[in-house]
């Protein structure tokens, strides 16, 4: 299977998540990969933390963790170097051992958790991982 890395803005992802109120199962991952900024600034509820150090030797456990998912986004603060980084290294990953893991759609969150958050969308400060919060 032929994949890219496309873009994704925080209104589209928060509209695309389902609520749940709606009973639908989610098929959307949201990856984290800040590193130690994460814990003090929040996070986007529902999302798995993969620091981006130590990213490459992590994709195995991040693709047991989110069986089910079809659509993977990625971000960091501002989703210029460390997001984009990781998902073409996931996307490397997957095409070098072909394995498809149940992975349709690789994207990177624009502006970042800097934007969602500057957005308004909700943000979540627990210390969870994945954060077992759903989005409001």
């Amino acid at each position: 299977m032929s994949r890219t890395i496309s873009y994704i803005t925080p209104s589209q992802l928060h509209s695309t998540i389902p609520k749940p109120q709606l009973h639908r199962p989610n098929s959307i991952a949201i990856v984290d990969v800040r590193d130690e900024e994460r814990s003090y600034d929040g996070h986007i509820a529902g999302s798995f933390h993969f620091a981006s150090d130590g990213f490459v030797e992590r994709i195995p456990s991040l693709i047991q963790m989110v069986k089910g998912r079809d659509t993977l986004v990625f971000h960091c603060a501002l989703s210029q170097v460390r997001g984009p980084r990781c998902a073409r290294r996931l996307l490397d990953y997957l095409t070098e051992t072909k394995d498809e893991a149940g992975v349709k759609n690789i994207m990177v969150l624009e502006s970042g958790f800097n934007g969602w958050e500057a957005s308004g969308k909700p943000v979540c400060r627990c210390t969870d991982n994945p954060c077992k919060a759903e989005l409001a």
